[in-house]
């Protein structure tokens, strides 16, 4: 993915529903673009937006929901790689989170809703929900690698894809130095190894072995 977002809904054609997505997350991307999450409300964004205040309440509950419904329309972006090669995969992968990560807006959103999170138990749901999606949908290349033999059988393809993604968060987070390119061969580089040692074995629980993936990502 590139650093120059397009501004959310803008080729996305729909109905009544879609419209007024997409309506709100452009507003969304402009408030934040002028304000900065700090800046962000509900009544800003309706304002913006054209859309009752009551329906971004219904839908969204708290500008941190709307930040993360932006996140994931833009993250949407990034393309999921199918390269044949579960290494070649993780490093254009890697690459494209840190192209997305490397735009001080992006890296700033993230870093809002995660320090929102640790004070209220509504951010921190939909948080979960934003990073549950993600690695849903990141851990198909994990099973294609596990059809292709390229991992063990018992690969989880959620804890692969959390620790790809792990040093991003901790140097966006917490060393709070820009994410690059080097980063993210290091980071791929890492997380082929440690997957081909078995480090990412589905841990057995009551409910038997493989319990550990994440619902809904096949």
């Amino acid at each position: 993915m590139t650093t120059a977002h397009h501004v959310p809904g803008e080729t996305r054609p729909g109905g009544r529903t879609a419209r007024t997505r997409q309506a709100v997350l452009t507003a969304v991307f402009q408030e934040l673009g002028e304000g900065g999450f700090a800046g962000l409300t509900m009544d800003k964004v309706a304002q913006r937006s054209g859309i009752h205040l009551a329906t971004l309440y219904r839908r969204w509950r708290c500008p941190e929901g709307l930040v993360c419904e932006l996140l994931t329309e833009l993250s949407s972006d990034v393309p999921l790689p199918d390269s044949g090669s579960l290494p070649e995969d993780l490093r254009a992968l890697a690459r494209s989170i840190a192209a997305f990560y490397g735009e001080a807006r992006m890296s700033g959103l993230i870093e809002a809703v995660v320090s929102a999170a640790a004070r209220d138990p509504q951010a921190a749901s939909v948080l979960r929900s934003f990073f549950g999606e993600r690695l849903a949908l990141a851990g198909r290349m994990v099973r294609r690698a596990v059809d292709r033999g390229e991992l063990p059988a018992d690969t989880d393809p959620e804890e692969l894809m959390s620790a790809l993604g792990a040093p991003f968060y901790y140097r966006i987070l917490i060393a709070r130095r820009p994410v690059d390119r080097d980063l993210a061969e290091s980071a791929a580089t890492a997380v082929w190894a440690a997957a081909r040692a078995g480090a990412y074995q589905a841990k057995e629980t009551d409910g038997g072995p493989g319990n550990g993936t994440a619902p809904g990502s096949g």
